[in-house]
């Protein structure tokens, strides 16, 4: 993507504007221009590489700080202050650079006659389709500081049920990340002592145990550059492959399935759909759109599919509920609440409901997984700390056998 600067004119005010665009090529511009209903002047390329920096450096941009942005826009906007002039407020405040320069870029697009949404639909690895959503829903029905602060909760409670998932993987990879730089001293540095040792003493065999490991010793020592080309190759093959439709399909579905981390992510899905499902509704944005955007913010290829079926189902005249039920990517719960929420016309309430109740049970997963990945990984731990304990110990106690012997 790149920035262009330009000039249209407003078809149905008649008004000259002057602002900047982000957009694939110069005819990209002009189609997202006209589709605005301006006509466009003049477009032309940012030579400043303004645009591939912010772009190259959006990844810095951390949850908190559009959380804080939410909520400074979200009081301002309450507190009667005009948008423009709330936005440069923001931006004087903001701390995060990258984060500065990309709200200097919406206040220039936002005064040159975008709406807010737009604006932010511009930069969609800041700010994704929920949240365009429902502050095109927030500016459409006059409610956008109670938009912006329905986003704020939404991102922080998100922010806190993926940082708990997270935590809950660090243990398991620092314990096998110890184990395998213990192996690597062990076979590097303590097998080839043992080895040498007994080289000195004619006749002298080592158990079986040991030959085995000296053979992956020995291998270690002298190839170590295939196994690091190795590891790097399928660390970018894979990644790759993973975001390939064809792997994420298969990560997926390993996602939903594999024990004992499927129950965890179907419960964390579910909780994800329920809470931004429901902050659009009470945004106001329609059926429709809703199902659309939030089976894009789910993050797994199985429910999204899922979701798109059910709007299918939707827009030909079924409930919501009746359009999940008996869906195998869903949990029965699921279709049950909103049931209710759509007999008693408190579908927001069940959905935020729901997302609560997932959230806990996301909470209590985690720590079943744990429960089960520690005793696991001690077993593991054992069971090399023994392998490698026979490997080095064996071979001395039938050398200290044979000189008694003699």
């Amino acid at each position: 993507m790149q920035m262009f600067s330009y000039k249209a004119i407003d078809s149905k005010t008649g008004e000259k504007t002057s602002a900047m665009i982000e957009a694939e090529s110069e005819k990209a511009a002009a189609k997202i221009l006209t589709g605005r209903g301006m006509a466009p002047l003049e477009i032309k390329p940012v030579i400043s590489g303004n645009s591939s920096g912010i772009n190259a450096i959006l990844g810095r941009i951390r949850t908190k700080d559009k959380v804080l942005f939410s909520r400074q826009l979200s009081t301002l906007v309450n507190a009667g202050v005009p948008l423009v002039q709330s936005l440069h407020q923001v931006s004087s405040q903001t701390v995060n650079k990258q984060f500065k320069e990309v709200i200097d870029k919406i206040v220039i697009d936002v005064e040159g006659g975008s709406s807010l949404a737009a604006a932010l639909s511009r930069y969609p690895k800041v700010f994704n389709m929920v949240y365009t959503s429902m502050v095109a829903a927030g500016e459409t029905s006059g409610t956008l500081d109670i938009a912006l602060e329905r986003l704020a909760n939404q991102q922080e409670k998100d922010a806190d049920v993926i940082a708990k998932v997270r935590g809950a993987m660090i243990y398991p990879a620092i314990v096998l990340l110890a184990m395998l730089g213990v192996l690597t001293f062990m076979l590097t540095t303590v097998l080839p002592q043992v080895k040498n040792l007994y080289a000195g003493i004619p006749g002298a065999t080592l158990p079986l145990v040991t030959r085995v490991l000296m053979s992956v010793s020995g291998f270690v020592t002298h190839l170590w550059w295939v196994i690091a080309i190795v590891v790097v190759a399928a660390c970018v093959y894979g990644t790759r492959w993973a975001k390939t439709p064809k792997g994420k399909y298969m990560v997926d579905r390993l996602k939903m399935r594999m024990w004992p981390i499927g129950p965890l992510f179907m419960k964390l899905y579910m909780a994800r759909f329920a809470r931004t499902g429901g902050t659009l509704v009470a945004s106001g944005v329609p059926m429709l759109e809703m199902l659309s955007v939030t089976a894009d913010a789910v993050d797994n290829v199985h429910i999204a599919g899922a979701i798109n079926k059910a709007a299918e189902k939707v827009k030909g005249g079924k409930s919501l509920a009746d359009a999940l039920e008996g869906d195998p990517n869903f949990l029965g719960l699921v279709a049950n609440m909103i049931h209710i929420g759509e007999q008693s016309g408190s579908l927001e309430d069940m959905l935020d409901k729901l997302a609560t109740y997932y959230e806990k049970e996301v909470d209590n997963e985690i720590k079943t997984v744990s429960t089960i990945v520690e005793p696991v990984l001690m077993i593991f731990v054992g069971v090399m700390a023994m392998v490698i304990v026979a490997a080095v110990l064996l071979p001395i106690y039938n050398l200290a056998g044979k000189t008694l012997i003699h």
